[in-house]
């Protein structure tokens, strides 16, 4: 029951293609006929441990919802993020570009984190479709023997990013997966 009340929530935040939310901003650098490379700028995010993918959602969605000692609502913004890290799955929140260290409110829950994600660049490659582990593993497959063809280090695990909500029908859904690259040795960009 719990984790359809978080999927039809997320639905009713992220329904239509029509509401416009502020998305991490970045500057695409290159871009072929499979990905693109991306240079991100420092931003801040709320993280949390993914025990199971509602409860995680759930506590993210509380904190934005006013769940933080200034019991400020923040708006929500794209993407949504899973990413691995020392073995266990994260799920992240970007936080409106407005916030930054000294202005963002605490979190009341302490599974809740703050933190700046570090600017670099990011090979991505988007698809549509629905957000399954085996569409996800397809195109993480896609993006690494490619950037394995183009010689690009990969500096971090796969990155799952989802721009749409539950109820947006899958062709239309922007989903993405992505790796932190190290470009400083190729000289190209």
């Amino acid at each position: 029951m719990k984790k359809i009340l978080s999927i039809i929530i997320l639905g009713l935040i992220i329904t239509s293609d029509g509401i416009a939310y502020e998305e991490a901003n970045y500057e695409v650098v290159k871009k072929n006929e499979v990905y693109e490379i991306r240079k991100y700028s420092d931003r801040l995010a709320i993280e949390t441990d993914m025990s199971n993918q509602g409860s995680s959602f759930r506590k993210l969605f509380n904190y934005i919802s006013g769940n933080n000692e200034d019991n400020e609502e923040i708006k929500m913004t794209t993407p949504v993020t899973q990413i691995e890290k020392k073995g266990n799955m994260t799920m992240q929140f970007y936080l409106p570009s407005r916030f930054n260290k000294e202005n963002i409110p605490s979190p009341s829950n302490p599974d809740v984190k703050i933190l700046n994600i570090k600017g670099g660049y990011y090979a991505a490659i988007m698809y549509s479709g629905r957000t399954s582990d085996k569409n996800f593993i397809k195109h993480k497959s896609i993006l690494e023997n490619e950037l394995k063809k183009d010689d690009m280090s990969i500096l971090s695990p796969p990155i799952k990013a989802t721009y749409n909500g539950p109820f947006t029908l899958p062709m239309n859904r922007r989903n993405e997966v992505m790796f932190e690259i190290n470009i400083k040795d190729k000289g190209e960009i």
